[in-house]
């Protein structure tokens, strides 16, 4: 049974090469017969062939000098995976009749992506011959065709048939939105490298692409894109960080205010940046209010919050006094303004130099064994509770970023603390 050429989404085109004379009967009953089974049931090529999943195979084969050559096409309607799969085992196949032989798969097809080229070319076509005034009318309907295109493109992506665009597999960085609206506004722009999370709860197909592609969260510029956000930074591994205008969302914004969203991007370690200095204040006046509840007394007051002051700076004084502050300060100056980290063991020598760029990776992967990390960025909360991890004692960075918890076993030091 044929399949309905309205339904085809690929073409497989493959080569086939006998050792002898055989004919198209032979090639058909062989790739038939050599997959039967190969693949389960749901995979099985007669079933797909009843269904009308898989179209009518066509060969084309003439021999020559006592062997054969020709072309196999297999119209598919499954998914791209599926395709593969079954293309793959084409591969597989050894003989053709009494033959030895060898199948390879030229390419695969796109043929909705053909379709749509030709909608294209005629759309241009028509525009430029039919209308009356197609210097008025061309840029909407030009816009309207390749928009029609675009909204076409989108795909259910991974088990939670999350709203995507087509490129999200094979693209090495992906933009991650908060709905589907968002998916196609995307689209429409050109950006075929996205995907929607559908919600506050972060799906797991989120979560791995996140370990294997460059991330960038690109969310509404409201509250809820605020609790999105902090929901994606606790679960999974975000790179940047674009946001929509305060009080617009993705799915509404033009194409120009898209591009310069993106183009604005930060990096994750940058955002909601706290000063180290308000930091150090807030510490003072805590224990200053603490100690406030135990005394009223003016003059006990006043000696209470120096003391207070006193024991902070003389917490941040102790390693000075030690000598150890000399060498921090030291690898500082070599690796500030350069992006570049560095591990220290416990005689605070060298162990590792690597770009900053590294550090999240080396601190997740490798067991380089060390006291000090300097490097030249923002002290996150996820480089925190690595570093902890690894055993480090101190961690020396450029600023403080958003940190909810230090951990008793680390120290964090900024460079304006050096």
């Amino acid at each position: 049974m044929k399949a309905p050429s309205d339904t085809t989404k690929y073409l497989v085109y493959a080569e086939i090469m006998a050792e002898g004379v055989v004919e198209r009967p032979d090639v058909v009953g062989a790739i038939f017969g050599q997959t039967e089974g190969l693949l389960g049931d749901e995979l099985d090529l007669r079933e797909l062939q009843k269904t009308g999943r898989i179209g009518r195979i066509e060969v084309k084969i003439e021999s020559k000098g006592g062997k054969s050559y020709g072309e196999i096409k297999v119209p598919s309607s499954l998914d791209k995976v599926e395709t593969a799969i079954l293309a793959a085992a084409l591969e597989t196949i050894e003989r053709v009749g009494p033959c030895a032989a060898k199948i390879r798969v030229r390419k695969i097809e796109d043929v909705r992506a053909t379709k749509r080229k030709k909608i294209v070319e005629r759309a241009k076509d028509v525009l430029r011959d039919l209308f009356e005034e197609p210097e008025i009318e061309s840029e909407k309907i030009g816009d309207l065709v390749r928009q029609a295109a675009r909204a076409e493109e989108i795909i259910e992506y991974g088990e939670e048939k999350l709203p995507a665009g087509p490129t999200v597999d094979e693209s090495d960085a992906i933009i991650v939105v908060e709905g589907r609206a968002d998916v196609l506004n995307l689209l429409k722009t050109g950006i075929r490298n996205v995907i929607a999370v559908e919600g506050t709860n972060v799906p797991k197909t989120i979560v791995e692409l996140s370990k294997k592609k460059t991330v960038t969260a690109f969310l509404d510029g409201d509250r809820g894109g605020d609790l999105i956000l902090k929901e994606l930074l606790q679960v999974a591994e975000i790179d940047y960080v674009a946001r929509a205008p305060e009080g617009k969302g993705v799915e509404d914004l033009t194409q120009k205010e898209i591009i310069k969203a993106l183009r604005n991007k930060i990096p994750v370690e940058q955002v909601h940046i706290i000063k180290v200095k308000e930091s150090r204040e807030n510490r003072v006046k805590e224990e200053r209010e603490e100690r406030h509840t135990e005394t009223k007394e003016e003059g006990i007051e006043v000696k209470l919050r120096e003391k207070t002051e006193e024991k902070i700076e003389k917490e941040e004084r102790k390693a000075l006094k030690e000598g150890v502050f000399d060498i921090f300060r030291k690898h500082k100056e070599e690796v500030e303004g350069k992006l570049i980290a560095r591990i220290l063991d416990k005689g605070n020598n060298l162990v590792k130099e690597i770009p900053v760029r590294d550090l999240v990776k080396t601190l997740k992967t490798n067991n380089t064994k060390g006291e000090t990390i300097v490097f030249d960025g923002v002290i996150t909360q996820r480089v925190i509770d690595l570093a902890a991890k690894r055993n480090i004692n101190y961690l020396i960075g450029v600023r403080l970023g958003s940190v909810v918890k230090i951990p008793t076993s680390i120290r964090v030091i900024t460079f304006d603390e050096l």
